[in-house]
This record gives structure tokens, C-alpha cells and sequence, in this order.
């Protein structure tokens, strides 16, 4: 029996359970995915919850907002993808040590690839991005762009968060939170790594009312509920290409089940258990 969770606090809003339920229907395996809501300052609750995975209770766990920092010091090692980005989405057991590794880095590449149907291929020229947070999910994404030959802008309230964020990659910038920052007319990219917009509060948005985005921006907002967030409305009624973090959670969530069972789930089995809701 498997035994697969999550993480983070709240947790009503998320997809995860349907999608790995699926995952493991459709891989013949008997096991379930279960919601672990535990607040960021109950850390005894949190050690219990790690015990039960280093034990072999529960195979393995997702982390989310707003664990996948403090997380790490309840782990004996990470990988070297999940020690570069200084974040964890993904918890395992092997030889009795507890693993934290992160697969929304290669999750959000793979998505964002697909989304534009290209990638960065100019070692002269690197496009320009904003980042909007500083947080765990930014962590990996903006590995991920440094990665893939971005010009990353961190957009923040907490400027002391994004320039130690900053301080750990090159090509990183820093400024704080303002209207002419979205509008730099040089940005080919902004992602929300926020919750604002997030179920229930979908007539939110991380950014001003009515504001001109620029014209050749494309936007990626890694909210995924509602399936159209406010952010990729309004973006999409100015003309811009925009997406919710709908592909990138499946297939972080892919990249994780296939580090716990083996074996590798159908990214269009997975999607179909959430496309109706």
C-alpha cells in the first residue's frame, strides 16, 4: 500500500490528491494521496508528519506554500537540485534517510517550453524576465530561467528576502514592488510566483487594476485555481499570451510520483482528473 501526501497550509484549494490518485490508477499501484494542512509555526506537527515518512509509514510527501523552506531542517540531505534552489517540493526515504529533492524547477522549464514553443538560444542575448515574489516558489523558478538563459528582475514587498534570493545566482536583479516595474518595456516574460488570485480570493490580482502590461509580455502565473486566474483574464484581454501553473503542476507531480513508485504516469490521465472541476 502507498501512502503519498501534501504538505502546506491551507490546502482546500489544491488539485494534487486527484491528480496522483489518478497517477496511481492508472499505474496499477494501490495507494492513496492524502492532504496533510499543518500551519507554518506547528513544527512538532510537522517533525510527526516526517517521522511517519522516515519510518516508512508514508512513502513519500509534496511540500507547499508555506513549508518548502522550513522543511529542510527536519531533512539529512538534499539533492543537489533541491541545495542549488534552497527549496523543496518533494520528500522520500532511501536507506533510512529522509531526501528532500525539488521537481518544480524542471516541472516549470518543461511547461514554459511548451507554452512558447521555444526556448532561449542565443548565448549573446539573454531575455529579459520579472519574477513577482521572493518565496520558495520563486526559488525554483528562478533557477529554473537562470538555467535556461534568462535575465531575471525579482519583484518584491520583502526586499531583504529577494536580495538573498538574488545573492545566490548571477544575472539577477532586485527592485521592490511598483507599477512602472511591470511596465519596463523591455520584459518578455513575467511569472507570479504568489498565491494572490488563489481559490477563494479569484478576483485578486499581485498586480494594479487596469494596468497596461507591455505588449510583447507573456505571462505565467503559477496559480492553477482557479483555472483562469484574474492575472491570466486580464492579461489575455490585452491581447498577451498568458497561462495558469496548470502544466506545471502536473508535471512536478509526475516528476515526484516517478522518484516514490518508479514508475511514470500519463501526464493526459493526470490532467483529464481535473479538466471538468
Amino acid at each position: 500500500m502507498i501512502k503519498l501526501g501534501l504538505i502546506g497550509y491551507p490546502l482546500g484549494h489544491s488539485l494534487s490528491p486527484r491528480i496522483h490518485d489518478a497517477a496511481l490508477q492508472a499505474c496499477g499501484l494501490e495507494g492513496d494521496y492524502d492532504p496533510f494542512p499543518i500551519r507554518l509555526d506547528d513544527t512538532q506537527e510537522l517533525n510527526n508528519l516526517l517521522s511517519c515518512v522516515r519510518t516508512g509509514e508514508i512513502t513519500g510527501l509534496n511540500v507547499t506554500i508555506p513549508h518548502k523552506q522550513n522543511v529542510m531542517q527536519f531533512l539529512d540531505e538534499l539533492t543537489p537540485t533541491a541545495q542549488a534552489i534552497g527549496a523543496v517540493n518533494t520528500i522520500y526515504r532511501s536507506e533510512n534517510k529522509l531526501i528532500g529533492d525539488n521537481t518544480d524547477a524542471q516541472g516549470f522549464l518543461s511547461d514554459l517550453h511548451r507554452f512558447l514553443d521555444e526556448k532561449p538560444s542565443s548565448k549573446d542575448y539573454r531575455p529579459s524576465s520579472l519574477v513577482l515574489g521572493a518565496g520558495g516558489s520563486a526559488r525554483a523558478v528562478v533557477y529554473a530561467l537562470v538555467q535556461d538563459g534568462w535575465d531575471v528582475t525579482i519583484v518584491a514587498h520583502r526586499m531583504e528576502q529577494a536580495d538573498e534570493l538574488a545573492g545566490q545566482f548571477e544575472h539577477i536583479s532586485t527592485v521592490e514592488w511598483g507599477v512602472q516595474t511591470f511596465q519596463a518595456p523591455n520584459t518578455e516574460l513575467i511569472v507570479n510566483t504568489t498565491p494572490v488570485g488563489m481559490t477563494p480570493n479569484i478576483d485578486q490580482s499581485p498586480l494594479p487594476e487596469n494596468m497596461v502590461l507591455p505588449k510583447q509580455a507573456v505571462i505565467y502565473d503559477l496559480v492553477y485555481n482557479p483555472h483562469e486566474t484574474k492575472l491570466v483574464r486580464d492579461a489575455r484581454a490585452q491581447g498577451l499570451q498568458a497561462t495558469t501553473g496548470l502544466g506545471l503542476l502536473i508535471e512536478q507531480a509526475a516528476l515526484a510520483f516517478e522518484i516514490w513508485t518508479g514508475y511514470s504516469p500519463s501526464r493526459e490521465i493526470m490532467r483529464s482528473a481535473i479538466d471538468n472541476l
